[in-house]
């Protein structure tokens, strides 16, 4: 059974840093483009950055443009997301997901049929 594992979330003040890891594991996996998400307290899960695992395409929300990075390692099956510059309102769980079947609508949740258990992030003003 594949399964999404993440990790690199914690505490850390305004304007740090924290890169994300987003492993795959299982016999066989395949995804047509993998996304990074997050969930605020009280609020909706929403998009970050996405990358196809083909080309390497990204695509990123306007509030981490510039500030976060989206990258793949296809040997390690694995994807990160560094972001610097963080700010109190990048607080959130964190979830990568994998989009397995073609989609051009990279930033919905709906698209993404396999999802990790969630990572932590918190920025202290």
């Amino acid at each position: 059974q594949v399964q999404l594992v993440e990790s690199g979330g914690g505490l850390v003040q305004a304007g740090g840093s924290l890169r994300l890891s987003c492993a795959a594991s299982g016999r066989t996996f395949s995804s047509y483009r993998m996304g990074w998400f997050r969930q605020a307290p009280g609020k909706e899960r929403e998009f970050v950055a996405a990358i196809r695992w083909s080309s390497g395409s990204t695509y990123y929300a306007d509030s981490v443009k510039g500030r976060f990075t989206i990258s793949r390692d296809n040997a390690k099956i694995t994807v990160y997301l560094q972001m610097n510059s963080l700010k109190p309102e990048d607080t959130a769980v964190y979830y990568c997901a994998a989009n397995r079947v073609y989609s051009n609508n990279y930033s919905s949740p709906a698209i993404y049929d396999l999802w990790g258990q969630g990572t932590q992030v918190t920025v202290s003003s």
